[in-house]
């Protein structure tokens, strides 16, 4: 019942959101992030208060958590947490009308749940049950919802206004982890997962560590050239032609 009434909730306020933009998808223009990082000053200092929290506080963490996890274990903490995750999935399709895909999202948690042991192996993946990533934002966009300004959130890192208004949605209506009543429990299960995510970049961040000029711009970007690819699930349209040119 509490989930139904958390979907429902998150379902309300989708729907005043797609009566306040009229239920329009916008033209698409090229992307353009300095126009959109609209507060350059306040965000490139966060970004730099967000480093220095990550490299002496957030990555030594992973890495101890790394350390001591073994690679089967971090793997199905992973697997257990997406499980999970796929629950803002279904949710989030099912509001952009993504019926196919939210049928996927549901039989991949009964099938994570049952023969995954709790989500801990991901057997729907193997079984060809592709994982979807969807969120608040995206159904905010979907709906016609324009991004506002990039925005660095404190410690959280790169954001959109928009993003930022479907992260908070996510979180106190249809994540199953910000919605467990026992609040050492829930900050336990919080904090884990993020340690958990933060452990599995630490692979790729040495692929690409000191060949980076300007670590804000090419965050800034990647995220959201990365935002506009999930929105329209990896296959943008073209941006309309302009006849004068």
């Amino acid at each position: 019942m509490n989930a139904f009434r958390s979907t429902l909730r998150a379902g309300v306020a989708a729907l005043s959101l797609i009566v306040s933009a009229c239920a329009t998808q916008p033209n698409l223009a090229p992307l353009d992030p300095e126009a959109l990082d609209r507060l350059p000053g306040y965000n490139r200092w966060m970004f730099g208060v967000n480093e220095n929290i990550d490299e002496y506080f957030a990555k030594p963490i992973a890495r101890g958590y790394q350390y001591v996890t073994p690679q089967f274990l971090d793997d199905g903490i992973t697997n257990m947490f997406g499980n999970v995750g796929d629950t803002l999935n279904l949710v989030n399709n099912l509001l952009q009308l993504k019926v196919d895909d939210a049928l996927i999202d549901l039989t991949r948690m009964v099938f994570n749940t049952t023969f995954g042991v709790l989500g801990f192996f991901d057997v729907a993946q193997a079984w060809g049950l592709p994982k979807h990533n969807e969120d608040f934002g995206q159904t905010l966009a979907h709906w016609g919802v324009g991004e506002g300004s990039y925005f660095v959130l404190p410690l959280w890192g790169p954001s959109t206004l928009r993003d930022t208004v479907g992260m908070g949605v996510d979180a106190f209506n249809v994540d199953p982890v910000w919605l467990i009543k026992d609040v050492p429990l829930r900050n336990s299960m919080v904090a884990l997962r993020l340690i958990d995510r933060r452990a599995d970049l630490l692979r790729s961040e040495r692929v690409i560590e000191g060949a980076v000029l300007d670590r804000y711009l090419q965050t800034r970007d990647a995220y959201l050239e990365r935002r506009r690819s999930l929105i329209y699930d990896g296959n943008p349209p073209l941006a309309p032609r302009r006849f004068d040119e």
